[in-house]
């Protein structure tokens, strides 16, 4: 079968691993600790994929914004005491390892920040399966195509033959600011209804059925 992406990029939670409910619930109890209005878990959910400055100013619009570093220690703690308890979704391994068969350069572009996505990388059997990431303390936040298009010239890769896999509308947001095609999956943050408008390719309901499109149309 001929090959029609070289460069495929994915988001990391909530696309590669199963950390949305967790971060989602990390939020939550950084507002409580700082005494600021409580989101409930679909806006919680809808912040995830930004960077952690953007994602707290969106999920606490009411902190004043001098309080926003002490927001973000206090999520900060309340992530790593569980981050252990993240795992990844059931056939992430195999379906990379099939992209790599295959030889697709593969990619990240997430809005965690550098520390953060490289501890994750440590603990996780994924460390050597990407060729080049990105994380949103080094480069612009999604849905900036800055992260993405760095991606694309650092591995000579043009739009049209660079996918983008991610579980939000910011993800695909970024996509589209960066002229790609876009696959979304429906099993993170964000729910399927949400998709349309940016007209990704596939919406992919589990991590199976999308690394069985990936086989069929990458």
């Amino acid at each position: 079968m001929t090959r029609r992406f070289d460069l495929i990029v994915f988001d990391w939670d909530g696309t590669l691993f199963d950390s949305t409910r967790l971060i989602a619930r990390c939020i939550q109890s950084a507002c409580a600790d700082v005494g600021t209005t409580v989101p409930n878990d679909r806006d919680a959910s809808y912040v995830i994929g930004l960077g952690l400055g953007d994602a707290l100013r969106h999920a606490a619009p009411e902190l004043p914004r001098e309080r926003y570093p002490e927001l973000a220690d206090r999520y900060r703690h309340h992530y790593l005491a569980s981050q252990n308890d993240i795992v990844l979704f059931e056939g992430t391994l195999e379906m990379l390892e099939a992209l790599k068969e295959r030889n697709h350069s593969l990619a990240v572009a997430t809005g965690k920040n550098r520390r953060g996505l490289d501890d994750a990388l440590a603990r996780s059997v994924l460390a050597g399966y990407f060729d080049a990431t990105r994380t949103a303390d080094e480069t612009a936040s999604k849905p900036d195509p800055l992260m993405l298009n760095e991606l694309m010239r650092e591995l000579g890769c043009p739009p049209e033959r660079t996918l983008m896999i991610g579980d939000t509308t910011h993800d695909l947001q970024l996509a589209a600011n960066a002229g790609c095609p876009s696959v979304a999956v429906a099993y993170g943050a964000h729910s399927h209804e949400e998709f349309g408008r940016f007209a990704p390719l596939h919406v992919a309901h589990s991590t199976p059925e999308l690394a069985a499109w990936l086989a069929r149309h990458a």
